[in-house]
């Protein structure tokens, strides 16, 4: 079920409720005095600890995406790891960082 934030117009209270759409609708038109506020959506990316895996499709687009980027940081965690490809990203990130440095 969604959150939702609401606001007390009354006494300028806001607090988080849970409940169905539905719901929310026929709450908020039986009580005049309260509102929803828009919030940003809590969206969660992944990450360390989730049981999500990217399937193998994912990871070939991935892959094309870095071979096409190869000084991107996603050419180091998708790119090629051949010898040739990483030698190759090391010295574009060596020019790179001496060019930034002068």
């Amino acid at each position: 079920m969604p959150i939702y934030t609401i606001e007390n117009t009354e006494n300028g209270e806001i607090f988080d409720v849970m409940m169905k759409i539905s719901d929310k609708e026929a709450w908020l038109k039986k009580n005049k005095h309260m509102k929803q506020i828009m919030t940003a959506p809590n969206i969660n990316k992944g990450g360390v600890g989730d049981r999500v895996k990217r399937d193998g499709g994912m990871n070939e687009v991935l892959s094309k995406i870095a071979d096409a980027n190869p000084t991107s940081p996603l050419a180091q965690d998708f790119g090629k790891k051949d010898s040739k490809s990483v030698v190759q990203r090391k010295v574009a990130k060596k020019v790179r960082d001496s060019i930034t440095k002068s």
